[in-house]
């Protein structure tokens, strides 16, 4: 039978941080997560957007933080907050992010796509450590897309692409990106013997706002509005593009280093999806040197075990 989120343990007493959780597959995830007990924290940078969505969930154990994936500092604090707040998180689900954009700088002056999908869930994930080392096998899950299958590594010499800017190159590199540290940062805790788990997860082809907003901005040119179109007529519906990264942040059967998304590539039920490793090794030391040379954050399990 395919999973669903009937088949969610019970999370009660557990806490779970979803990054971008006021619209789309986050809110889906949100609302799932907290449907099975979880307090869940709705990590967005629109907290008057996010309030309404957490009313909209009733009386579901629900808060709206402020987090801009934009700014280091922004990112800083809300970690700092809910560290304090929540000596242990049970769930990081870092699912916010643009696509396709046109070409843009963060406060930090990182390209837009990869500083806020990639650079700004680098930073979180990296201070909410303490806490999510502390709970009894936490699971961090990392949302990448298909798109990573044509993006590029990040070039060390070429962080913010300033020899040459295509809005949907931008894109799939910050999503190859996500992936990239998804399974860099299971082996991370793999190699200091911790519990928690990191996990990789897709929406497939899903009928959300990310694809109206995109074509509005006009960053993609008219490819937005044939993927606009497409999403509308044959993508999935939110509560479904969701299962993927909810399963993988939940199912007792997901496994640290594993990938979740649908069945049939763009759309379906979620299931476990091959990992390729050819290259991988060399594209996660890179990564990371990068990432903490720009950001100024090291992942450093020993500082926070």
């Amino acid at each position: 039978m395919p999973w669903t989120t009937s088949d969610i343990p019970d999370l009660t007493g557990r806490v779970a941080v979803v990054t971008g959780a006021n619209s789309g597959v986050g809110l889906a995830s949100a609302e799932a997560l907290a449907g099975a007990g979880a307090h869940v924290v709705m990590a967005v940078r629109d907290v008057a957007s996010g309030t309404r969505a957490r009313d909209g969930m009733g009386a579901a154990s629900a808060e709206v933080v402020a987090l801009d994936l934009a700014s280091l500092s922004s990112v800083a604090s809300a970690a700092d907050d809910l560290t304090r707040r929540f000596p242990e998180i049970d769930i990081l689900l870092n699912n916010a992010g643009l696509m396709a954009t046109p070409e843009r700088r963060t406060e930090d002056g990182f390209e837009m796509q990869l500083g806020v999908n990639h650079f700004g869930h680098w930073a979180l994930t990296a201070g909410l450590l303490p806490s999510l080392l502390a709970a009894d096998a936490a699971r961090v899950v990392t949302v990448t897309s298909m798109a990573r299958l044509q993006g590029k590594p990040v070039d060390p010499d070429d962080v913010n692409l300033d020899r040459g800017y295509d809005p949907w190159a931008a894109y799939g590199r910050s999503k190859l990106a996500n992936y990239v540290f998804a399974i860099g940062l299971q082996q991370e805790f793999e190699r200091a013997g911790a519990a928690a788990g990191s996990l990789a997860a897709h929406p497939g082809l899903s009928h959300t706002n990310l694809q109206v907003r995109t074509a509005a901005e006009g960053g993609a040119g008219r490819s937005a509005g044939f993927w606009e179109w497409a999403a509308a007529r044959f993508g999935m519906e939110p509560d479904r593009g969701a299962l993927p990264q909810v399963r993988a942040a939940t199912d007792p059967g997901a496994r640290g280093g594993e990938l979740y998304g649908p069945r049939y590539v763009a759309v379906g039920p979620p299931v476990r999806r091959p990992v390729l490793r050819r290259g991988l090794g060399e594209a996660i030391a890179t990564l990371f040197g990068v990432s903490e040379r720009e950001t100024g954050v090291p992942i450093d399990l020993r500082k926070s075990a």
